[in-house]
């Protein structure tokens, strides 16, 4: 899968790696829920080192970046190719974005070890797409992995402001 300029996530999403409804009651296991359900899908080899990596992270700092949104992201060398999941989780858990808003919203990027230009360019990819328009609360608001998957499939600034 080659990455662009492209503001549109679905150069790195599959359809599948999209969970309108986690539950959780801390970021740890909603990371946990991410890593399991992209093992299941074959995504990754294992859930655990995901799982792992991504902590570790975490303790380096806070991937939340406002909005109620957070970035967890780590590089494993386990994997070829970049992967990406989004996991809304209705409720919330701990405040911990720069603006004090429950994390409602994760985007997982997890790039192959031997390609970190490949994670630079997934992380400003999601950066440009949640910049723009009104997408976070559009992708809030899906209430289906359908409804979900198109939000996040379209050009960052359609069905903007």
């Amino acid at each position: 899968m080659k990455l662009t300029n492209s503001p549109n996530l679905d150069v790195l999403l599959d359809s599948a790696h999209v969970f309108p409804d986690l539950h959780g009651e801390d970021k740890s296991g909603i990371l946990r829920s991410l890593s399991c359900e992209l093992e299941k899908l074959g995504a990754v080899p294992s859930s655990e080192e995901l799982y792992r990596k991504l902590l570790e992270r975490e303790e380096l700092g806070s991937t939340a970046v406002g909005q109620g949104v957070a970035i967890p992201h780590c590089k494993l060398s386990e994997i070829d190719k970049v992967v990406m999941a989004v996991g809304l989780v209705p409720e919330g858990v701990a405040p911990e974005t720069p603006d004090s808003e429950p994390v409602r919203v994760f985007f997982l990027l997890a790039s192959p070890e031997a390609s970190p230009s490949a994670h630079l360019q997934g992380l400003a990819t999601i950066s440009k797409w949640l910049k723009n328009g009104d997408n976070v609360d559009r992708i809030q608001r899906a209430t289906s992995k359908e409804d979900l998957f198109a939000c996040l499939s379209e050009d960052a600034g359609e069905g903007g402001e």
